[in-house]
């Protein structure tokens, strides 16, 4: 039987955004989009998501005068995260059981 996969984490961008923030713990927007090649509009809409769901932490201000926006990944996110990496790794060896 497999598990179930979260749904949160299932989108392309919103687990490449905790994948660089399992590994990095922090990160701010530009690193995030540089990295992620998205848009700004969709990196923003993709990390008010993790932020509801309190995956992330998401502390804004200004930097040298600019909008500055800092992510780091919650203790729920590092949970979320290894669960849902495991429930991947149950789909990808479960044909070497049968």
């Amino acid at each position: 039987m497999f598990p179930n996969l979260d749904p949160l984490l299932h989108s392309e961008l919103r687990l490449a955004i905790m994948s660089l923030l399992i590994s990095h713990e922090q990160a701010d927007f530009n690193f995030l989009k540089e990295h992620t090649k998205a848009t700004s509009g969709n990196l923003s809409t993709q990390i008010s998501k993790l932020k509801e769901a309190e995956y992330i932490y998401v502390e804004k201000g200004f930097k040298a005068n600019f909008p500055y926006t800092l992510c780091k990944i919650t203790p729920l996110g590092i949970d979320r995260f290894e669960t849902y990496v495991s429930a991947l790794q149950t789909y990808l060896t479960q044909h070497k059981i049968n």
